[in-house]
């Protein structure tokens, strides 16, 4: 069946960024799992796209580091490991330390009303898209990644919020194991406030401790997860 792409995550008005945008949502959601074969062929027909597209979305995820490329053999979902995990918690943590300082520092008050209002918009969304057991729901999904943006966007810097959004979107798909293990007895909830609390209260230190705190709460469900199935492969 074909499907006609239709997103208001797209990024540009390109087929190749609609191509792009769904493949990308779909690998952070799971729906394209690690290690999974990316074939032209096949993605052509899901998408109801060309080739051409195809191979140049495929190019751009494979520079953000969601898709591997091997030669001779085309693209895979990129593996995932607990050493990357380790390395990408402790990469994160390094650069979102130095952002959430220098947005508590340097950001004025829209900054303080941006990461308010983030919070705000996180809370009235639903968790899971379903009452009775965890489905992601794509709207808490943007929302939570707008809040986390919000809180280092006020830094200054943009390379530095271009390097953390980056390990954002990569830590994403880590993330889907550490909610179906924690759903719901887990109050995220609870930690985002923490955090904007801290923020807007331009306490740097217990900003950026809450922000770590977070970020390593969830890498420790995630390799608890880790125990429970197949170990994900080391590099």
């Amino acid at each position: 069946m074909t499907t006609t792409i239709k997103t208001p995550h797209e990024r540009g008005g390109t087929l190749a960024s609609s191509v792009f945008d769904r493949i990308r949502r779909e690998i952070l959601s799971g729906e394209l799992p690690p290690g999974e074969k990316l074939r032209i062929e096949h993605l052509r027909k899901r998408y109801g796209v060309g080739g051409s597209p195809i191979r140049e979305a495929l190019n751009r995820l494979s520079v953000e580091g969601m898709v591997s490329r091997v030669d001779q053999k085309g693209f895979r979902v990129a593996d995932i490991s607990v050493d990357e995990l380790d390395e990408l918690i402790k990469t994160r943590c390094w650069l979102e330390a130095t952002a959430v300082r220098e947005s508590i520092t340097h950001g004025d008050d829209a900054w303080e009303e941006g990461v308010v209002l983030a919070f705000h918009r996180l809370s009235k969304a639903p968790r899971s898209a379903e009452a009775q057991s965890f489905a992601v729901n794509p709207e808490w999904e943007d929302l939570h990644r707008a809040f986390h943006m919000a809180v280092i966007a006020g830094s200054g810097s943009r390379w530095l919020d271009a390097y953390c959004e980056q390990l954002n979107d990569l830590a994403e798909r880590y993330r889907q194991f550490a909610i179906r293990a924690s759903y719901p007895q887990r109050h995220e909830l609870d930690e985002h406030r923490a955090i904007m609390e801290a923020a807007v209260a331009r306490d740097a230190d217990a900003a950026e401790k809450v922000l770590l705190d977070h970020y390593r709460r969830t890498g420790d469900i995630i390799r608890a997860s880790f125990a429970g199935m197949a170990q994900p492969r080391t590099r």
